[in-house]
């Protein structure tokens, strides 16, 4: 099945190429009740990690710059994120998941999606 996404011109095709990306990614990465997909959501100046059980269409942990424990930290970006990665896996532990499946958004895995994904992987969430 082709999925198309309107090319555009600036930001806008910058965004549908990312767009593209996770639409590949997502053919082969599916979050299921024993390794829900942790999702990363990345703008440019907040990142948003989602736990979410894709079979039931439910979000069991989520955690961004935005909440307030984090909101206004110290740091750049990266170190942000490092806290959004620390923070969501102390949600899913708390909600009994042990293993994700990384879905990086259609981003490359470098900079604040690494740095995120290592924050989780050293607070005990498996990959």
């Amino acid at each position: 099945m082709a999925y198309g996404v309107k090319i555009a011109k600036g930001d806008a095709y910058k965004r549908a190429a990312i767009k593209r990306r996770h639409i590949r990614v997502r053919k082969h990465v599916s979050g299921t009740p024993e390794r829900p997909r942790l999702v990363v959501t990345r703008s440019n100046r907040n990142i948003v990690a989602q736990v979410i059980d894709d079979i039931a269409g439910h979000t069991l942990a989520s955690a961004s710059t935005l909440d307030v424990s984090i909101r206004g930290g110290e740091g750049d970006k990266s170190a942000q994120a490092k806290q959004v990665g620390a923070l969501v896996a102390e949600r899913a532990k708390a909600a009994g998941v042990e293993a994700v499946v990384f879905d990086r958004g259609g981003n490359r895995y470098a900079g604040r999606i690494a740095a995120l994904a290592d924050a989780a992987r050293e607070a005990g969430l498996k990959f």
